[in-house]
């Protein structure tokens, strides 16, 4: 039985048929579920190793119609949807940071019927609001304190030593220096590194280092992310790549 079947399956149990009779006419869970099986594909990422790396947080924007009906199902539906994302991962052997975090919102601007996943290799805790569920044959949870054995949550073992002194340098010579974890590119308040750039989104990508590779993530920005002249969705850097984020130009630098 596929990942789709059994999720159908599930949900036929779910609140007495609830669910058939919310999602009737309008978007249902096995299209989301669908969705989500493709941006996993669309934003993988080649670790050292041969690993691949695809994200583990899916933010679901329902149309504010839909979202309204599906409130007092919205955390199961979450939780039925993060086992099922975290089964199809696990049966590719693709890599997760951490959990498998599925949240539903409120998608202002989305007609009846339509709906939006966002992806993103996500490196913290649960952000709330959603359900977290642990990859099947995956790593442990990325760098952000301890998981019960001990290892650090960035998946591979103990904090590792020895650890590569990573920086961006910019066209004027500015140094912006990574730190383990994640670091989000942006011109808004929730951005950790800030850039005065007209053409830069709020949110506009994110650096996840775990100590020995970085991995560069487009957050769904407007006007995209370049590496070396290409379009990218997440990749793994390599020193001295060219990222051009608006019009600002950084360069991939590492020491050690």
């Amino acid at each position: 039985m596929s990942v789709l079947q059994r999720f159908e399956k599930r949900l036929e149990g779910l609140v007495e048929g609830a669910f058939a009779k919310v999602f009737k006419g309008v978007v249902h869970p096995v299209e989301i579920l669908n969705a989500m099986q493709r941006e996993a594909e669309a934003h993988k990422a080649i670790l050292a190793g041969g690993r691949t790396l695809v994200p583990n947080r899916y933010v679901i924007d329902l149309s504010p119609y839909d979202h309204s009906r599906l409130a007092p199902y919205a955390a199961a539906l979450a939780q039925e949807l993060a086992q099922s994302q975290a089964e199809f991962i696990g049966e590719q052997a693709w890599t997760v940071y951490g959990d498998v975090i599925v949240e539903i919102e409120r998608g202002d601007g989305l007609d009846t019927g339509m709906f939006r996943v966002t992806a993103e290799v996500f490196t913290g805790a649960d952000p709330g609001g959603g359900y977290a569920e642990p990859a099947y044959d995956a790593p442990p949870p990325a760098y952000q304190g301890y998981d019960q054995q001990g290892y650090d949550q960035g998946g591979y073992g103990p904090p590792p030593t020895g650890t590569r002194n990573v920086r961006l340098v910019s066209a004027d010579g500015r140094t912006y220096p990574v730190a383990i974890g994640s670091t989000v590119i942006g011109r808004g308040d929730q951005a950790n590194l800030r850039l005065p750039d007209v053409g830069i989104s709020r949110r506009h990508a994110r650096l996840d280092y775990d100590g020995g590779q970085v991995v560069l993530t487009d957050l769904g920005s407007t006007n995209g992310t370049m590496v070396n002249g290409q379009r990218i969705s997440a990749v793994a850097l390599n020193p001295g790549d060219m990222i051009q984020i608006g019009t600002t130009t950084l360069t991939f630098r590492v020491d050690g």
